[in-house]
């Protein structure tokens, strides 16, 4: 019996820290409110981040809320009304380029929601302001453009010189333009207590693009990795290797994705990827095609990337 005592006694004294310790590594919380790009409308780009032990969202596109959230309550993920979701815990929205499959939940779900602020590059947030917040298209619920003004919303435009704090959180973020064939789009840096995560919305690879936009993101990048402080990196492949470059329209497959991370690598070493966190967006249906991308990219997975594939409403923790 002394003898039981004694090796229990043991493996607690290791055993333990290590629990606390895998439980403490988690600094943020992702719940997918939309997985894909195309025809899917209850299911479009939308993912709400938070530090880990806080209900202090940010949402990264937002082409489908109150489907989402609702997926995310039937999921155990939150134990309050959807409607309270949207108000209480979303702080501020991150659009990356204005498509509609990324600004449609924002748009009509506006009447429903509190103020917020909507943060973006320039161009994206003159095309919300001029092209959908206005009295043709709906309501203008933000503080500039077409009168009467409203007042919910609040453009921030970001600037990619500079770290801009996210109001009622504790998290900050940067911003990288990318090339997303005639349109800008962009990668969102948040960090939070010296942890991060990156976001990129719609982006074709730079030698199609005819673009070093990517190729600067990772030089930007690479030292978080290396330092072990990047979490997960979130992208985009829409296609399978099926589709030709000629139809691509500024998006990746995973020929295109490994391509870059070969990049990436270049950049941190093999090595610093082996487990790295790389999160799968914006599949585009039908679901063949996403069946068949996902197994194209595990069969090119060379650099070991744990990769990820988000379902809707279900919680990741990085």
């Amino acid at each position: 019996m002394l003898r039981r005592y004694f090796i229990i006694s043991i493996l607690c004294v290791f055993l333990l820290p290590v629990l606390v310790f895998s439980q403490d590594d988690k600094s943020f919380k992702i719940v997918p409110l939309g997985i894909m790009g195309g025809i899917n409308e209850s299911n479009l780009s939308a993912y709400m981040v938070a530090a880990t032990g806080t209900s202090d969202y940010i949402c990264f596109d937002a082409g489908t809320l109150h489907y989402g959230i609702e997926k995310a309550i039937n999921n155990n993920v939150f134990n309050i009304p959807a409607e309270q979701v949207l108000k209480k815990y979303i702080r501020g929205y991150f659009i990356s380029h204005a498509h509609l499959d990324h600004v449609s939940g924002l748009i009509i779900n506006s009447p429903d929601d509190t103020a917020k602020i909507i943060y973006g590059l320039a161009s994206c947030l003159e095309t919300i302001k001029t092209h959908y917040f206005t009295w043709e298209s709906w309501a203008n619920f933000t503080d500039e453009g077409e009168a009467p003004l409203l007042k919910k919303y609040h453009y921030q435009v970001l600037r990619p010189d500079s770290s801009t704090a996210i109001k009622n959180t504790e998290m900050s973020v940067k911003v990288y333009p990318l090339s997303h064939s005639n349109l800008q789009s962009t990668a969102f840096l948040v960090n939070s207590n010296n942890a991060y995560i990156l976001y990129l919305g719609d982006v074709g690879p730079d030698e199609i693009e005819k673009s070093n936009s990517l190729h600067n993101l990772w030089q930007a990048i690479s030292p978080f990795i290396k330092s072990k402080k990047l979490k997960a990196i979130m992208i985009e492949t829409s296609f399978p290797n099926e589709q030709p470059d000629k139809t691509l329209f500024g998006h990746l497959t995973p020929n295109w994705l490994m391509k870059e991370m070969d990049d990436l690598a270049a950049l941190t070493g093999v090595d610093a990827l082996k487990g790295f966190n790389l999160i799968i967006t914006h599949v585009k249906p039908p679901q063949v095609n996403i069946d068949k991308l996902k197994s194209q990219l595990k069969a090119q997975n060379k650099l070991r990337f744990n990769l990820i594939f988000p379902k809707q409403g279900r919680e990741i923790d990085l």
